[in-house]
């Protein structure tokens, strides 16, 4: 009888401890996400070709998303994400001007309010105005679908304002920083959403690169098909725009534009 009594104590002081490891775990593990949530990422196996993604082309084109065109087309979708600016998106627009290349411009609530005329300018030269965002935040953190549309709408808005057209419908989210659900929620809009398959560190306004840094990253990455993100804030890729564009273009590279990119 003293055997059970003892194996009974036992057996209730282990599922005591167990109970009590279980309730620290659920104290302790990380809250569940409500949605996949990624930061837009390369990797480049080999130079001059097609780098590999956060998830496949196929796997983007389900929710109107992209980042790269054709690999078998020597073509090159020129971007700039434009925050603000501080004197060199003028100098970028003189340089695709004088060389007819079009290019798509990724602005901001605060770019539009303060830039009217660069805004129109863009517009009347043949240039895309897309969407990234009225206020330029971490969009994978929001999950309501009111609060995402309506960083979206006062975009719009904006750019309704400031040029007097409707704002065309390609979305870039701010830094990379994304969710299934925000690439739902776009698409859902009528937006498609733009990544890119080649960019470089051009934004730390006290830290910019020599043209030499610049070009030995941007020269031996291009490749078919390549999405380019610049930074129209960088003085660096002011002043070295007109050769790169050259250089490119003496590689047998032509300039598309997104609206050729997701041409059905």
């Amino acid at each position: 009888m003293q055997h059970f009594k003892q194996r009974a104590m036992a057996l209730a002081l282990s599922l005591t401890v167990a109970a009590g490891i279980a309730g620290l775990w659920r104290l302790t593990r990380p809250a569940p996400k409500a949605a996949p949530v990624g930061s837009w990422g390369l990797s480049f196996p080999t130079e001059g070709e097609c780098p590999v993604g956060n998830a496949a082309p196929e796997a983007l084109a389900e929710f109107d998303a992209a980042f790269v065109g054709d690999p078998s087309e020597p073509v090159i979708y020129l971007t700039f994400d434009a925050g603000y600016d501080n004197g060199y998106t003028g100098k970028i627009l003189d340089v695709l001007k004088a060389r007819s290349v079009p290019a798509a411009f990724f602005v901001t609530g605060s770019f539009v309010d303060r830039n009217p005329d660069l805004v129109r300018r863009m517009t009347e030269e043949g240039h895309i105005v897309g969407n990234h965002t009225y206020h330029h935040y971490d969009m994978a953190k929001i999950a309501d679908e009111a609060a995402f549309t309506a960083e979206l709408r006062e975009l719009e808005d904006a750019y309704r304002a400031a040029v007097g057209t409707e704002l065309p419908k390609y979305y870039r989210p701010p830094q990379g920083l994304y969710s299934e659900d925000n690439l739902r929620m776009a698409q859902a809009l009528g937006y498609k959403t733009v990544f890119w398959s080649l960019a470089y560190v051009d934004w730390q306004q006290d830290n910019q690169p020599t043209s030499e840094a610049a070009f030995a990253k941007l020269i031996p990455r291009i490749h078919n098909g390549a999405v380019v993100l610049l930074h129209s804030t960088s003085a660096t890729n002011a002043a070295i725009l007109d050769d790169l564009l050259d250089r490119w273009a003496g590689m047998g590279f032509r300039f598309g534009t997104l609206d050729e990119l997701f041409a059905p």
